[in-house]
């Protein structure tokens, strides 16, 4: 398992794409060729700046400490219209759902979601013409060539908002991190006091018949946190990538009811769209609660499906793992439920 420190989900960087090559005036010299004609090469291009989407990757850690990257200049044109060789294109890889922004002036590049796919993040200037390209029935001896155009330099702004198919949204110390190390094969950090999941955690619930869909641990959601408090944007972030909420609410808690209605108030501040996403609600911990006093938990039955589970005793968790997987299919498509995170 990842540590703490090793999640990282936004990066400031400054990125420079090659300047392109000089064109350069040379002539043909030649025995029996008293008058060569010019034949000085073209620059070479400047080298560009990606970024790559990357399956296996899931933090922007290696970017970190990156202050600059710089790609390679175009070299100079050469004689006998020999072109200069071009700047290699410099590509970072990163994880799926990574967005690149201009950090000046605060517009959108763009965002990878698929393994393979890139976005251009600076691009290399063009290598200059040599004195060859301009020869033309009327100047048969150019004595001049262009100088290479500079490459694109900007700061740029990467966020990474996780792709995972469900996200648990609850309090701290609600039962989240249990419930996702025993529904999937995940291994988060589990101890009975708030605020012990510091950074996202990912799951994979996969069937008998290959079928596997994300889940994701996030930071406990308090009050406030649309405005910053607690762990704040950083975890709202990644919920807004999540097509399945699932609000887990601690039978422990004086008020489940109340809870419940806090968490969608908080999701509503960051971003209104974030209530419209389908979800499914947990009462956690039913372990400590007999069976019989259940019943006054529940919201009423327009707030949508409602599952008692328990990550200790396994109460409930069939019905819910059915639950959640129904719920993705029908947003996915039956043919679609596959995921990138699989190993």
């Amino acid at each position: 398992m990842q540590g703490e420190n090793d999640f990282i989900d936004y990066v400031k960087l400054r990125v420079e794409a090659g300047d392109g090559g000089a064109g350069v005036v040379r002539w043909r010299r030649e025995k029996f060729v008293p008058r060569g004609g010019p034949d000085g090469g073209d620059g070479g291009d400047g080298g560009s700046v990606w970024i790559e989407g990357d399956p296996q990757k899931w933090t922007l850690l290696d970017i970190k400490y990156r202050r600059i990257i710089r790609a390679p200049d175009g070299e100079a044109g050469r004689g006998q219209c020999q072109r200069g060789a071009s700047g290699e294109d410099i590509v970072l890889r990163v994880p799926l759902g990574t967005g690149a922004w201009d950090d000046d002036t605060g517009s959108f590049i763009g965002e990878v979601l698929k393994p393979g796919q890139r976005v251009l993040l600076a691009r290399g200037g063009r290598g200059g013409r040599g004195n060859h390209a301009f020869r033309s029935p009327t100047l048969r001896a150019p004595d001049f060539a262009e100088p290479g155009e500079p490459g694109e330099k900007r700061f740029i702004r990467l966020e990474l908002k996780l792709l995972a198919d469900v996200c648990l949204v609850g309090p701290p110390n609600a039962g989240k991190s249990t419930l996702l190390s025993v529904l999937t094969r995940a291994r988060p950090k589990i101890a009975p006091y708030p605020f012990t999941t510091l950074v996202p955690q990912l799951g994979v619930v996969q069937d008998e018949r290959m079928r596997s869909f994300v889940i994701a641990d996030l930071p406990g959601l308090i009050e406030g946190a649309a405005e910053g408090r607690g762990l704040g944007h950083r975890f709202l972030r990644h919920v807004e990538r999540g097509a399945i909420l699932l609000f887990t609410l601690p039978m422990d808690h004086p008020d489940p009811q109340g809870l419940f209605h806090a968490l969608r108030v908080e999701l509503q501040k960051y971003h209104p769209a974030l209530i419209e996403k389908p979800y499914l609600i947990a009462f956690t911990k039913c372990d400590l609660v007999p069976a019989a006093e259940r019943a006054k938990y529940l919201l009423p039955s327009h707030f949508g499906p409602q599952y008692f589970v328990s990550g200790v005793t396994h109460e409930g968790l069939s019905d819910l793992l059915s639950a959640l997987r129904s719920a993705v299919e029908l947003h996915r498509g039956p043919q679609k439920v596959s995921s990138p995170f699989i190993p």
